[in-house]
């Protein structure tokens, strides 16, 4: 399906905070430079056709101030819209409601740097339990099912996909991202034996046996 290592490495991983109004938020960034022009990019996350091809089948009105929802997943109001630069919206899952932002630049190297910022209220019992790999880990599927459908145009197919995440393959995959974000918590400050052992959790959740 992919490189695992390529894509791995080719993603860049930030974790830090932010005081809002309601408190404090904990932020996770991930970014990846696509080789396609800006307006490729733009039309795979923002076309509810294309994006069903790499992420999710996604129903609603994808406009300013519209609602959407992802099958199966999070729903949400569109907050800004600025194409092909960017975009934010609410990410409303499980009765929690946190933020993401979607930008994209023109890469100095050619191609498109695509970068994504999820903000949430986290306390810090759930920080300590699991990590930025909470939501880090899912992030990085997704930045795999856009390179993938950017570099040949085809859909990700769910059934193949699941079984690819359920392989040996997959789980390797998952167990990697979960290394990655535990060593950008440890440089944003978290203690190391705290970040491993949160990160040992999301790796055993994401990667276990059904």
């Amino acid at each position: 399906m992919i490189d695992v290592t390529q894509q791995i490495n080719a993603v860049r991983r930030e974790v830090g905070k932010r005081v809002l109004e309601a408190g404090e938020a904990r932020i996770v960034t991930i970014s990846q430079t696509y080789e396609a022009g800006v307006d490729d990019v733009w039309d795979a996350c923002t076309d509810p056709e294309r994006i069903s091809r790499w992420f999710l089948p996604v129903s609603g009105d994808l406009r300013l101030n519209g609602r959407y929802q992802l099958q199966g997943n999070a729903g949400g109001r569109i907050e800004r819209c600025d194409p092909p630069a960017s975009f934010s919206a609410t990410w409303e899952y499980g009765g929690n409601v946190s933020w993401i932002e979607v930008r994209l630049t023109p890469a100095s190297e050619g191609g498109t740097r695509f970068e994504l910022e999820h903000t949430a209220h986290v306390d810090d019992e759930q920080w300590a339990q699991f990590g930025p790999g909470m939501v880090g880990v899912g992030w990085d599927l997704g930045l795999m099912g856009l390179a993938t459908h950017l570099s040949s145009g085809q859909a990700v197919d769910p059934q193949e996909s699941a079984a690819w995440t359920a392989s040996d393959q997959g789980r390797r995959f998952m167990s990697l991202s979960s290394r990655q974000w535990c060593d950008a918590s440890i440089a944003a400050g978290t203690d190391g034996a705290e970040a491993r052992a949160a990160a040992d959790r999301i790796t055993a959740t994401y990667t276990a046996t059904p």
